[in-house]
């Protein structure tokens, strides 16, 4: 048996391990018993010394181990990460945030910090973004259909939009573009349905513009990739793929630094966006 490697009490994987499929799977899925069997074979660790490095009674490793048990809080989550000396992309895929953005090494942790919380999907973020926009005077929305954020009664922001003292941007796709056929055979709907979805936020978000409400509203023609929800200066971005929507994919919490990259890239692509896009409310 291979004897663990050990630093300071941690585990350290092989850089190799944290690139296999099996490993990114489980890492996405937040399945912390098959981790915990990869970290097994690619170091030899028993059960006691896992639990070592991880911070938890050996009984605990155990159940985890055998599926009776699943990790759920976030502070685990974290000592399972630091326990396996997990590098940054490995810890993304997870929804924890990065603790040495590339390229960035040589500033403190305040110049480089831009990406300042990870969360699995949308729906974990919520109570942050709901707690943000409450106080937020200028809400931005980059989304195709945007119903789970503006478009419903009790989508994310809506009860937020009503009141006067916000304003508010909103980007959706162009129902009637070539990017909206492509979007809908991607995720295997009918085009009559999904422009259906468009057309109803964009009608909703008028009834709130009649109302009183400040906002306007654009719609672009390019094949959505970002999803992204601005509540002043802090955003919150997702991605779109050719098979999930973007609230399904991992939220990133993102503020503006003097030497960071992210924030200012995605202002000046919504910026950009929003002036060559089609105002329709």
């Amino acid at each position: 048996m291979v004897e663990p490697t050990a630093r300071g009490g941690t585990l350290t994987l092989p850089d190799w391990a944290w690139r296999r499929a099996e490993v990114r799977d489980a890492l996405q899925a937040r399945d912390i018993g098959a981790l915990l069997r990869a970290a097994q074979q690619y170091t030899g660790a028993s059960q006691s010394r896992i639990a070592v490095a991880v911070g938890v009674l050996q009984g605990r490793v155990s159940e985890i181990l055998r599926g009776n048990r699943t990790v759920t809080t976030l502070e685990l989550f974290e000592r399972i990460a630091d326990g396996l000396e997990m590098p940054d992309d490995a810890r993304m895929l997870l929804g924890l945030a990065p603790v040495h953005p590339a390229g960035l090494d040589h500033l403190g942790a305040s110049g480089r910090a831009e990406i300042l919380a990870v969360f699995p999907a949308q729906s974990k973020a919520r109570p942050e973004i709901e707690q943000r926009a409450a106080e937020a005077t200028e809400i931005e929305v980059l989304a195709v259909r945007g119903l789970g954020i503006i478009g419903m009664n009790d989508s994310l922001l809506r009860s937020r939009i009503r009141q006067r003292s916000t304003t508010v941007r909103v980007l959706l796709l162009d129902p009637d573009g070539e990017a909206a056929v492509r979007r809908a055979t991607e995720i295997g709907e009918t085009l009559g349905s999904f422009a259906a979805g468009i057309r109803l936020s964009i009608e909703r978000l008028r009834d709130l513009a009649a109302e009183g409400a400040e906002v306007e509203v654009h719609t672009y023609d390019v094949l959505p990739t970002w999803r992204v929800i601005g509540l002043d200066s802090t955003l919150f971005v997702s991605a779109f793929g050719d098979n999930h929507e973007g609230h399904t994919s991992p939220m990133y919490k993102i503020t503006g630094s003097p030497h960071g990259a992210l924030h200012r890239g995605f202002r000046r692509f919504m910026h950009e966006l929003r002036r060559t896009a089609r105002r329709v409310v």
